[in-house]
């Protein structure tokens, strides 16, 4: 959010460089060669392994731990890509805790998981260094398939369906592909400009042209590309975000939290972008943890996370939580916006106390706050979409929706629990099922 002369209290340079540099350092260190041999040697390599059933893009996550405890890294990176090929952000973003890490035996037995996220992150990591893809194309099958969204769901499907001979056109509404792996995780997750990389080195496999700055409805219909292309996935994202619904919401200083993040991510110096002193974000998922923690990080003096129920009832996960504490944030519970005070631009914001039901307890909260982020979940736009149900695009088990030849994924589409493994997950599916109709 930009300054300007209603908000006086966003500036710029809250803190020196040396505390952004290592604020905003990699969050999770790479293991080195000896690390990861250590913890490969935890493993069991179960047979049935809980932890495959938990991970949505059922990675075989033994044979990789294998793979890389038998010094074959680059083995253990094609196991992984064979079925999620985005693992490398999945590695540093994916709640592991709450998906393979937390089904995992030795976590059971003794509250102590195998590192699964990491040791992904490490043979992925090697494999990329070198600079190689792993896959080549199947013979040319003169197919055509638009996506449109290049984010997790948009990217791995059109990588499936180039790797199976299709030429795919992507169309994203971003000046740069990636979607929300480059504009909506947390810098400190995915640092050294990681989301960029990834997407240049899954473009390798070719077959693959995408167009940037294209958005659907704008630049171009889905009646077009249905009439042009043998097949359209949809997995364009949310673009719109829920309103707080509160008295004086539109005031100078309240804005949301995916536009903030994605500015950060896109800034050249974090020593230049704005933040609040009093700093309030709305929300409970990853998307409010990672506004929260980032705010704390460029020097906001105070930062406070409101969310409508208890802490279990969140959608970030304990770890997430247990991160934004450690930095410093404040996170209140069962406490809705009532008002938003000023007098042009925000000054203090008022939540009113609820119960498990919803229901006003009659005592109310009082923030200071020159800055608000809402992060209360984004709503999908566009015309001429297929059936839609509860705000998303309706899809079957294969992703196909109501309209022939169409097929969704990702945030857009119904179902999922809006995760970037998750939308992987539905990219490749829903190709999969698109090359088998196009083969027919």
């Amino acid at each position: 959010m930009a300054q300007d002369q209603f908000t006086p209290g966003i500036v710029a340079g809250r803190i020196e460089s040396q505390a952004l540099s290592e604020g905003f350092a990699d969050l999770h260190p790479p293991l080195d060669a000896h690390e990861a041999l250590v913890a490969a040697d935890r493993c069991y390599f179960c047979h049935d392994a809980p932890c495959v059933t938990a991970c949505p893009t059922d990675i075989d996550i033994p044979l990789f731990i294998r793979q890389i405890a038998t010094g074959t890294p680059d083995a253990a990176a094609k196991t992984i890509l064979t079925q999620n090929i985005m693992g490398g952000m999945c590695a540093r973003v994916c709640p592991t805790e709450t998906l393979c890490e937390e089904a995992c035996v030795r976590e059971v037995a003794e509250g102590k998981p195998v590192l699964i996220g990491q040791l992904q992150r490490y043979a992925t990591d090697h494999l990329q260094e070198q600079g190689t893809h792993p896959f080549t194309r199947a013979a040319p099958t003169g197919k055509r398939v638009a996506v449109v969204g290049a984010g997790p769901a948009g990217l791995a499907c059109a990588h499936r369906l180039a790797m199976l001979g299709h030429d795919v056109t992507v169309h994203d509404a971003r000046p740069k592909p990636g979607g929300l792996n480059e504009y909506g995780i947390a810098a400190y997750k995915t640092p050294d400009g990681f989301a960029q990389a990834e997407v240049d080195w899954l473009l390798q496999i070719g077959g693959i042209e995408i167009h940037s700055a294209s958005a659907l409805g704008r630049d171009v219909t889905l009646e077009a590309l249905r009439s042009e292309f043998d097949a359209v996935f949809l997995g364009m994202g949310l673009g719109g975000v829920n309103a707080l619904g509160a008295e004086g919401e539109d005031r100078a200083g309240v804005g949301d939290a995916v536009s903030f993040i994605a500015e950060l991510r896109q800034a050249s110096d974090l020593a230049n972008l704005p933040v609040g002193r009093d700093v309030v974000v709305i929300g409970g998922g990853m998307t409010a943890v990672d506004a929260a923690v980032q705010a704390k990080l460029l020097g906001a003096l105070n930062v406070t996370l409101v969310y409508r129920r208890g802490r279990e009832r969140m959608n970030a996960s304990r770890f997430e939580q247990d991160l934004a504490a450690s930095k410093g944030v404040r996170i209140v519970t069962h406490a809705v916006p009532k008002a938003v005070i000023g007098n042009g631009a925000v000054r203090e914001i008022e939540f009113d106390y609820v119960d498990d039901a919803m229901q006003p307890t009659g005592e109310t909260l009082r923030l200071a706050a020159d800055q608000v982020f809402k992060a209360i979940g984004q709503t999908l736009e566009g015309d001429g979409l297929p059936e839609l149900e509860r705000g998303k695009i309706k899809v079957d088990a294969t992703g196909a929706t109501s309209l022939p030849g169409v097929w969704a994924g990702g945030d857009c589409a119904l179902g999922g629990d809006d995760l970037t493994v998750t939308a992987v997950a539905e990219g490749r599916d829903a190709a999969m099922a698109i090359h088998s109709a196009l083969m027919r």
